[in-house]
């Protein structure tokens, strides 16, 4: 199956409702599924005019990516979103490798290839043109190649073919289960795997889709107000600068809010806690997943955190899980023995339908039973709860024993003075590594590095104490809230950056 049959269901249960944009006079360019469908169709006669072998989109959140991806998926050429905030080297290394593509884009992109602006791209998609045949439903097709974020190494094109996608969607989403005055507000940007999949599922299950082009606090809960939105999801920084942002107020002061999802890097309880204080009566979710895997393979629900709430410390506990594992994945936990019972640490194997693990030049990465290392390291309980302890690649080998620097970033990030903080290890001549941390502090607080010391060796122990504690003033993270540690070790090795006063 193709997504277009997807949208094609859509458009012939509910052809009036709007599906992408917003209401009133802001919303003059909100697209109805009808006019979706319409549109993609008239973008497919476009992209097989051009020859295009493959569309790149290079541009924020707005209408213009909806009827990119579904008409990339009509014309049957995979939709390769870029991050539009990479310097002109870096994007200039990435689109060599798309040299055949229509790269749809306002900027002036370090290319020689053929470029459409988003103007010119909505204008050539409102005109219906000509008939164009209809979509190819071989499953096997690339329906989007998506870059990983690259936090301990290079990125890389994960290859999402329409099977794995439409997989996901059957399995976790509902057809046509939204209100009709649902509203679905989007803040991630379209080249993360949260900004395909969320357009698709609730495209799919009739939400009406609102993008914000660029987060701020203020302009989230204005929107979030103005198109009286219902669901809404946020990355960890995200949701950090809102609850700071809201202060000491009782309240958000968004009532038509009914659920806020979260996910895409490791929620500090502090955060959540605040928001959880700020947003009553809202359904909380943690969702999370991979680029991989086509994006969410555990949640963990509403009724989690309404019995975290109550006090049981079972539920509390698990707030800093990931959830239980969607319907259709199977997960293992392997250490150097062989798969680990619950309980044991180890590195994260999950495999399924929706499961791609395949990556542009590189072929698959799935082992002959299907399995897919996920790179990430943790466990799982006797009730099938998740825990991420981290990235396989961050653990910390220091004398023989491993570290996961989660567990000390936690420890840091409940001290009152601490706003951020990314643990890395470090080479060290007797111990092999040794741990150090970046913190960053909040406004007007102060606290020496000896302290924090303190603090994390009463709640741990001495060998997870770290040996070196520095103070930035930002930590450099990726555009969804997950650090990228491997410039922070650059920074700790090499000094490039001033230490604040």
């Amino acid at each position: 199956m193709n997504i277009m049959t997807l949208l094609e269901m859509a458009a012939t249960g509910t052809p009036d409702r709007v599906a992408i944009g917003r209401y009133g006079a802001a919303g003059s360019g909100a697209l109805s599924c009808l006019q979706l469908l319409d549109q993609a169709g008239a973008g497919a006669a476009v992209l097989r005019e051009s020859g295009a072998e493959e569309v790149v989109y290079l541009g924020v959140n707005g209408e213009a990516f909806p009827v990119a991806l579904f008409a990339s998926a009509w014309a049957g050429v995979p939709l390769v979103p870029l991050n539009y905030r990479l310097g002109r080297d870096q994007l200039a290394g990435l689109l060599a490798h798309h040299p055949h593509a229509l790269v749809i884009s306002d900027l002036d992109p370090p290319t020689g290839a053929r470029v459409m602006g988003i103007r010119e791209w909505r204008a050539a998609c409102a005109d219906a043109g000509p008939d164009v045949p209809r979509w190819d439903d071989e499953p096997d097709a690339v329906a989007a190649l998506l870059y990983t974020s690259g936090t301990t190494s290079a990125p890389k094109a994960a290859v999402l073919r329409h099977r794995h996608v439409v997989s996901y969607l059957l399995g976790s989403v509902d057809f046509g289960a939204a209100g009709e005055r649902d509203a679905m507000l989007v803040s991630v940007p379209p080249y993360h795997i949260a900004g395909v999949s969320n357009l698709l599922s609730n495209v799919y299950a009739g939400r009406r889709v609102v993008y914000l082009e660029s987060f701020t606090p203020e302009g989230w809960l204005e929107r979030v107000r103005e198109e009286e939105v219902s669901h809404a999801l946020l990355v960890p920084t995200m949701l950090a600068r809102l609850t700071e942002h809201l202060g000491d107020a009782p309240h958000a002061g968004v009532p038509t809010l009914r659920s806020l999802a979260y996910g895409g890097a490791k929620m500090p309880m502090p955060v959540l806690d605040r928001a959880i204080r700020l947003f009553p009566g809202v359904d909380f979710v943690n969702a999370y997943g991979l680029t991989e895997t086509s994006s969410t393979i555990a949640v963990l629900g509403p009724d989690d955190h309404r019995a975290a709430l109550g006090g049981d410390p079972v539920a509390r506990a698990r707030l800093g899980s990931v959830g239980r594992l969607l319907p259709g994945i199977e997960i293992q936990v392997r250490g150097s023995g062989g798969v680990l019972p619950a309980g044991a640490s180890g590195d994260i194997h999950v495999r399924g339908p929706q499961v791609s693990g395949e990556y542009r030049d590189q072929g698959t990465s799935l082992d002959p039973e299907g399995w897919f290392a996920t790179r990430d390291r943790g466990w799982v309980d006797n009730a099938g709860y998740l825990f991420v302890e981290g990235r396989s690649d961050d653990t910390i080998i220091r004398g023989g024993e491993n570290i996961a620097p989660a567990e000390i970033e936690d420890v840091l990030l409940e001290h009152a003075a601490v706003a951020e903080a990314a643990v890395v290890g470090v080479p060290d001549e007797r111990w092999g590594q040794d741990i150090a941390a970046a913190v960053v502090l909040r406004p007007d607080r102060l606290v020496d590095a000896e302290e924090l010391r303190d603090w994390v060796r009463s709640r741990l122990r001495g060998s997870k104490t770290p040996a070196l504690i520095v103070f930035r003033a930002t930590l450099p993270q990726t555009p969804t809230g997950k650090i990228l540690r491997r410039e922070v070790l650059a920074d700790l090795l090499g000094g490039q950056r001033e230490p604040i006063a």
